[in-house]
């Protein structure tokens, strides 16, 4: 793994942050998660972008952003049972430890919370991650997405 020269600093989201999360949320989609999904599934994917939405969804449960130099280079989320929803890293910051300081923090926050494991669904491109992280696989599934069907892997961790 790469690391950068610069330091990753990880921060509450804010919701001036909405706009760079859904642009990197749709270049991660289009550009990593090309490499393990088709062309017509990244677009369906990458196509649910209504602001508002994302705005209720960012405030609904604590959302973290990483930082290199001011930058922002991915974001991911802890939902009070456990659950992490979404975790991105901008396709220009892939291998360079920013998936890896966003988990420690979100780990740190759920041990910190009492919680007694993690769950997320995990994608193609982000099962490799989660693996290395401890976490098991539970099942396979196949989502409908706008018209495609995305395979996803629900995965847990206990802590």
């Amino acid at each position: 793994m790469r690391q950068t020269s610069a330091a990753i600093v990880v921060r509450d989201y804010r919701p001036e942050d909405v706009d760079a999360l859904m642009d990197l949320f749709r270049t991660a989609v289009l550009q990593v998660a090309r490499r393990d999904y088709t062309e017509a599934q990244v677009r369906a994917w990458a196509g649910r972008m209504d602001r508002e939405h994302w705005l209720k969804r960012l405030a609904a449960k604590p959302t973290f952003i990483a930082e290199v130099s001011g930058q922002i280079a991915g974001f991911s989320d802890l939902e009070p049972d456990g659950h992490i929803d979404m975790l991105f890293v901008h396709a220009d910051h892939q291998g360079r430890g920013v998936a890896a300081a966003l988990f420690d923090h979100i780990l740190a926050r759920a041990k910190a919370a009492g919680l007694g494991r993690l769950y997320t669904e995990a994608s193609l491109t982000a099962r490799p991650f989660f693996e290395r992280r401890g976490f098991t696989l539970i099942a396979a599934q196949d989502v409908p997405v706008a018209g495609e069907v995305l395979r996803n892997f629900r995965m847990e961790l206990a802590l």
